[in-house]
């Protein structure tokens, strides 16, 4: 399908002659198209140091968690902390706790919820395993703010929770020790869009000041887990976040953790002081397998993972992390064929997918939602069946806020939440026609008249000359690229294939020589990952114009600058 090429406006803005000085107008135009445009936002922007974020504000709630959990070290009473089972949960779990057991608490545990049998949250299995257990103070970590009825159930067990979470607050707020959510009414947060690992950073900061504040420095080596929760999270990499993250892949490439560097070795994962790590390698290569535990089987897999001490043992449990990737990534691949197919034959008329299964594992669900409302170019549920109930996930495409919809079907559901492209739901058997009806309604009166055709956003358009070293170093300035600071895309024009050729497994990807035919010798080597079918018509000569991100590609020590095609189209 032809996509819309989308040339970001320029602003037009008049740039004094010291920061193009400093910076170089297309440095300037980029952080104008991310919303930093003042002379003070772009030095906070570039001036990513990590005292600014001490952790030192007056956060709402921070003090009375402090104080409970200074008086369950002094009563010797047991802490749990409460944990998801995504990779933002799992390393803010493994944070706390460590955090926690290097300030001399020792009667320690934590729960991860078992994403099939007890899905997301707190709940009354697990509060009763924990009460059970002896635990007298819960610490919640990227959950929580949502348990109202499972704190008030806690509490009739005699347990005490704090929460510390980061996503948006509801109406009822749970009547807990201590609530810490950047999203709260005056929150007292510097910065609201930390992920849930970030908010735990934050308690182990305060915790370190009140206990240990000679040794806060040593929170520094946390920041390889509060990178890795971040990026996966997909919250925006601005303000605190990109500080955090920056930092975070310091320690990530010299990280003292056995269990990731045997991740690494096992996954063939580049990592280490030489092999400086980005947010891609935490996007699509770290963050798959942390999550894999937890799909396929469960999250406390990665956990043990990453704490473990022992080399022998980690490389066992890395092995087995691995395995699970690969088991995930098999049944993605199996029950996306199944589902493209109905998808073709049943709904290629229609603006809505829903499709069910008693044999598609809760834990992969939004991963194929996902992909499939990527390639058709229509909002999906993909259902697991239940006995008496389906669970589904949603996701959408921007044309659609899909929470919307279901908000507007809420009487058939019995659990829902999320945002506008991707949510989950969970409703009785004997509903799930009626919503997917009326949800199929309610798309295709949303979409009437409306013409859905892929877009690609392109922050500006270059010329050829303009790319040497120079403008690399530039653009590395501002890393790390991620959610609300992505990487740029670049469009030229009229570029003139010299050679080409299909390489990879089954030729999928389309390498290109490429150069302007305006007279300029300067040849580039460009690479478009899985584009060899689309446009394999393309011959030597041709005339193109590409849009693509920049990056540097090394082999054997030697380096070179390669564009990495997002899509092109003859001139």
């Amino acid at each position: 399908m032809l996509k819309k090429w989308e040339l970001r406006e320029k602003k037009n803005n008049d740039y004094d002659q010291a920061a193009l000085e400093k910076y170089g107008f297309v440095v300037l135009e980029l952080l104008s198209s991310r919303g930093v445009c003042t002379a003070k936002e772009r030095e906070l922007f570039f001036d990513a140091t990590y005292e600014k974020i001490s952790g030192i504000e007056n956060i709402s709630g921070m003090s009375e968690a402090v104080e409970r959990i200074l008086l369950a070290k002094s009563k010797k009473e047991r802490i749990a902390i409460f944990g998801d089972y995504d990779a933002d949960g799992v390393t803010a779990t493994a944070l706390l706790f460590e955090a926690l057991s290097s300030l001399g608490f020792s009667n320690l545990t934590y729960y991860i919820p078992d994403r099939q049998l007890e899905g997301y949250g707190m709940n009354k299995k697990a509060l009763e395993f924990l009460a059970n257990d002896g635990v007298n103070l819960i610490i919640t970590v990227d959950s929580g703010i949502t348990n109202v009825l499972e704190v008030e159930l806690a509490k009739k067990m005699g347990m005490d929770v704090i929460i510390t979470d980061h996503h948006h607050i509801p109406e009822i707020i749970p009547s807990a020790v201590a609530v810490i959510d950047p999203h709260l009414e005056n929150s007292g947060f510097t910065f609201s869009d930390l992920a849930g690992v970030g908010v735990a950073f934050k308690l182990a900061q305060n915790l370190y000041r009140k206990i240990l504040p000679e040794k806060s420095d040593q929170l520094k080596w946390l920041l390889d887990l509060v990178a890795i929760g971040t990026v996966a999270d997909c919250v925006q990499l601005l303000g605190e976040n990109r500080i955090l993250v920056k930092y975070g892949l310091v320690v990530l490439s010299k990280t003292r953790r056995i269990g990731l560097q045997e991740m690494f070795k096992v996954g063939k994962i580049e990592i280490s002081e030489d092999n400086f790590p980005d947010t891609q390698k935490i996007s699509f290569q770290i963050a798959p397998r942390i999550n894999a535990a937890g799909r396929m089987d469960h999250a406390s897999v990665s956990y043990k993972l990453i704490m473990e001490k022992n080399q022998i043992n980690a490389r066992m449990m890395a092995l087995d992390v691995e395995k699970k990737n690969q088991e995930r990534q098999k049944i993605t691949t199996e029950i996306m064929k199944e589902i493209e197919t109905i998808a073709v034959r049943d709904f290629s008329d229609k603006h809505f997918i829903f499709v069910s299964s008693s044999h598609w594992p809760v834990g992969i669900l939004g991963l194929v939602a996902g992909k499939v409302a990527e390639k058709f170019g229509k909002p999906i549920v993909v259902f697991q069946e239940q006995e008496t109930v389906f669970v589904g996930s949603l996701r959408s495409i921007p044309e659609v806020n899909i929470i919307e919809k279901i908000e507007s079907c809420s009487e058939l559901l019995s659990k829902f939440g999320g945002h506008s492209q991707a949510s989950g739901v969970s409703l009785a058997r004997e509903n799930v026609l009626p919503f997917c009806e009326k949800m199929t309604k309610l798309i295709e009166a949303e979409m009437k008249n409306k013409e859905i055709v892929p877009r690609i956003a392109i922050d500006l358009e270059i010329y050829a000359k303009q790319i040497d070293w120079n403008f690399l170093e530039q653009l590395k300035k501002m890393e790390p690229f991620g959610m609300g600071n992505k990487e740029p895309v670049f469009l030229l024009r009229k570029m003139q294939i010299v050679d080409m050729r299909t390489v990879g497994n089954g030729n999928k990807h389309l390498k290109l020589m490429l150069k302007s035919p305006k007279g300029d010798d300067k040849v580039f080597d460009a690479i478009g990952f899985k584009l060899g079918e689309e446009f394999a018509y393309l011959k030597k000569g041709d005339i193109v114009d590409i849009a693509f991100n920049l990056a540097q590609d090394e082999w054997n020590g030697s380096k070179k600058i390669q564009l990495k095609l997002i899509d092109l189209r003859l001139a």
